[in-house]
């Protein structure tokens, strides 16, 4: 009786009840939302990189390392010599290793230098492979792969010329060895969209006749540096597969007691929690930003039920005529609000969800974060739960100033 009374109370404001509940909804809609973007970016940030077992590089610090080897943030404090390089890559447990040398620059984006074989054992989101849009991986000394943002961002296809500059922030070129576009990679969600790569030898090649950082005077052209054998002095860092996971921690303890330069060996699963770590009070701040939205459409539901009391109190004067308690007026309108907020929650997880089914693609594609479209998690469910309390709890304020007013009115409304 009182759930079919509230029912049709509602009914007879439907407009301001209907905007009401949509404003609930959209808070709620934002909230499991900003859930869906934090879980989904986490994951895609664990995802960075996968099936690397170590990253190697010069003794630094972990993240530091994971910084400039993998996100393409910061400098190495040094390199690794191309002897120390060979070292690791004959050790029995070593299954593949792919050498990462950084330095240069492209307007903005770091440069690359790696082998072809980076493009099949670089990883992401679970072990997905690097794909080509257009083109394929070095075919010539002076070819470059350039990631998706990269090619976006300068408009760039197959056949284009590329002038590398030397160092991050310099305005100085390795113009007389221009590199060309030979492929263009899928968006990964990477920093991979945001690399130009080219090969181990091209790199020593635009440097073999520069010393101290500046271009000697005996220039050396591109033509005759292709009849060079260029060898790498030495490396920035190297990803390495190992042969058994049993063996990763031994391999480990080996590389970071290395006698002849001190190396460090991380693995990156543990090196970007520690990062996730450090950047997860941007995450804080999305949740609380969220909580406060759906508090502030919680309270605009007190603020409309506060302000159609003076209105209803006729309608209260008549229910209290025909043999209704202060107490029913007090529950019929909780039970008001509670079906508002149970109504705002359904509608506000209908929302998310086809938003979600809709925009997915669009935001994978765009950048990179894939929303995996799954039912609420436990903790989802609770807090859908906990907006329909704290709806009818708040609505005990006004529903109080109701229940006030029925015994001071009774059967007629003073003024």
């Amino acid at each position: 009786m009182l759930f079919r009374l509230a029912f049709k109370s509602l009914l007879s404001r439907i407009l301001t009840v209907s905007l009401t509940i949509f404003a609930i909804a959209l808070s709620v809609a934002l909230f499991l939302g900003v859930e869906k973007v934090r879980t989904g970016a986490k994951a895609s940030f664990a995802d960075t990189i996968s099936g690397t077992d170590l990253i190697v590089g010069a003794r630094s610090g972990g993240v530091q390392l994971l910084l400039y080897s993998v996100f393409r943030v910061g400098n190495a404090t040094n390199n690794v010599t191309w002897q120390s390089y060979q070292d690791i890559a004959n050790r029995d447990e070593v299954e593949w290793i792919v050498p990462l040398s950084l330095g240069d620059s492209h307007r903005g984006f770091r440069v690359l230098g790696t082998t072809a074989e980076f493009f099949d054992r670089y990883k992401y989101r679970g072990g997905r492979d690097v794909q080509f849009v257009d083109g394929l991986a070095f075919g010539d000394l002076f070819d470059a792969v350039i990631g998706a943002d990269v090619a976006a961002a300068l408009d760039y296809t197959l056949g284009d010329e590329i002038i590398v500059a030397h160092g991050i922030a310099s305005f100085t070129e390795h113009d007389d060895k221009p590199f060309k576009v030979s492929g263009v990679l899928k968006k990964t969600g990477t920093p991979v969209d945001r690399t130009v790569f080219v090969s181990l030898e091209a790199i020593e090649a635009i440097h073999i006749d520069w010393q101290g950082g500046g271009r000697s005077q005996n220039t050396i052209s591109a033509e005759d540096v292709r009849q060079m054998e260029l060898k790498p002095k030495a490396v920035t860092a190297a990803l390495v597969g190992v042969t058994s996971r049993l063996k990763i921690f031994g391999l480990q303890r080996w590389v970071n007691e290395y006698s002849e330069e001190p190396l460090l060996a991380i693995l990156p699963g543990v090196a970007l929690s520690e990062l996730w770590s450090l950047i997860g009070v941007a995450e804080t701040a999305l949740v609380g930003v969220s909580i406060m939205v759906v508090i502030t459409a919680l309270l605009g539901m007190v603020a409309m039920i506060f302000s159609g009391l003076n209105e209803r109190r006729r309608e209260m004067a008549l229910l209290r005529a025909i043999g209704a308690r202060p107490r029913t007026i007090l529950m019929l309108l909780t039970t008001e609000a509670a079906l508002m907020s149970f109504v705002a929650v359904l509608l506000g997880v209908t929302l998310l969800y086809t938003g979600l089914f809709v925009a997915r693609s669009h935001i994978d594609a765009a950048f990179g974060l894939y929303l995996d479209i799954t039912w609420p998690t436990a903790r989802e469910y609770i807090v859908l739960a906990l907006v329909v309390v704290a709806g009818t709890a708040v609505s005990l304020i006004p529903a109080l100033r109701a229940y006030f007013l029925s015994l001071a009115d009774g059967m007629q409304v003073r003024n």
